[in-house]
């Protein structure tokens, strides 16, 4: 700055007031310092003037899996809301790992972000106690954490479920094979109570073995299916509770010899781009990812506006059943398979 200021011939306090905005340079003085500033190609020194105005213009995200479609496409859609207010972003992926999780947060405030978006794991303590002690707004994404008093964005996965699960039977399903992830979630709590509700709601029992879980990858998917399929009365359908597993599942189905809708129906949570491309065609639950992903930016947002004070808001969106091909109605021709429509 010193160097611009001898090049442009004014003070240096004149030229920081122009280069951070701090008081108005006449037109002449402005003209003379940004010509200086191509002359000698100088770069203001970002990260100092962001300690002296006391923000980074920096958001700290996590999330569990990048490569999970849902996580990748919000990640995408909050990266470009935030680059439109003139934030930058840093992306943590904690795989489902709590200590690594806790870990990120910490590094993430340790670089002085301005706030946080968190797709948590595990126990919500130590979380409450960081979001406790932090003194930057936070944001909840797709988690809740119960205790942990902030915003957060969500879907209803429960009625989700129970929609899905509440097809399946009406096709004249009675067994129901589920695939879920871990219950330190919220979501995976939330769908399988939407699993339990909808077999009840039908007067159908809920049977432990018709129950697996798994860790939200391909090969749990793959593990599980392969338990369920090995029953003595194997279920008729199964529902996966995200779409890594479902996967596996069509992979289990197609090692053991059996057909996709043909010999066992599949339906899962989570849409994701080659859904209606796979064969067959999947059935799932398509989440609103764009409106998710805005609105958990622009819940941040107003709060670095200043609006900190307001309580906490939960948004709650509402998920989509999207019916393909790959369920068909028990008891039916072979070639009465579900009709390709969205509900």
């Amino acid at each position: 700055m010193l160097h611009v200021a001898e090049v442009a011939r004014v003070s240096v306090a004149t030229v920081s007031a122009l280069i951070n905005g701090t008081a108005t340079v006449s037109p002449e003085l402005s003209q003379r310092i940004e010509q200086a500033i191509r002359d000698i190609g100088y770069k203001r020194n970002a990260i100092a003037r962001s300690l002296k105005m006391g923000t980074t213009r920096t958001i700290g995200l996590t999330v569990p899996h990048i490569t999970n479609p849902f996580f990748t496409d919000v990640v995408s859609v909050i990266q470009q809301a935030f680059d439109r207010a003139g934030y930058a972003v840093m992306l943590c992926c904690t795989d489902e790992d709590l200590n690594t999780q806790d870990d990120q947060i910490r590094l993430l405030l340790d670089r002085m972000v301005d706030g946080l978006i968190v797709a948590r794991v595990g126990d919500g303590a130590i979380l409450k106690r960081i979001v406790d002690d932090a003194n930057v707004p936070v944001v909840l994404l797709d988690r809740v954490c119960e205790g942990v008093d902030t915003d957060a964005v969500v879907l209803d996965n429960q009625r989700a479920v129970f929609d899905a699960i509440t097809y399946l039977i009406d096709l004249g399903h009675r067994r129901i094979g589920y695939i879920s992830g871990s219950f330190d979630i919220s979501p995976m709590h939330d769908r399988m109570t939407g699993y339990r509700e909808a077999l009840q709601a039908a007067g159908l029992p809920v049977e432990s073995e018709l129950v697996r879980f798994g860790n939200f990858h391909e090969v749990d998917g793959y593990n599980a299916t392969m338990q369920l399929l090995s029953l003595h009365d194997r279920p008729s359908a199964i529902f996966s509770a995200n779409n890594p597993m479902v996967i596996g599942t069509m992979k289990a189905i197609r090692d053991i010899g059996l057909s996709c809708p043909e010999d066992i129906s599949v339906a899962c949570f989570d849409d994701f781009p080659w859904s209606d491309v796979f064969q067959p065609q999947l059935t799932t639950v398509a989440q609103p990812v764009k409106a998710i992903g805005e609105q958990a930016a622009n819940l941040l947002l107003d709060r670095l506006a200043g609006n900190r004070d307001a309580p906490p808001r939960k948004l709650t969106l509402k998920g989509r059943l999207m019916i393909r091909n790959s369920c068909r109605p028990l008891g039916a021709p072979l070639g009465a398979i579900a009709q390709s429509v969205s509900a």
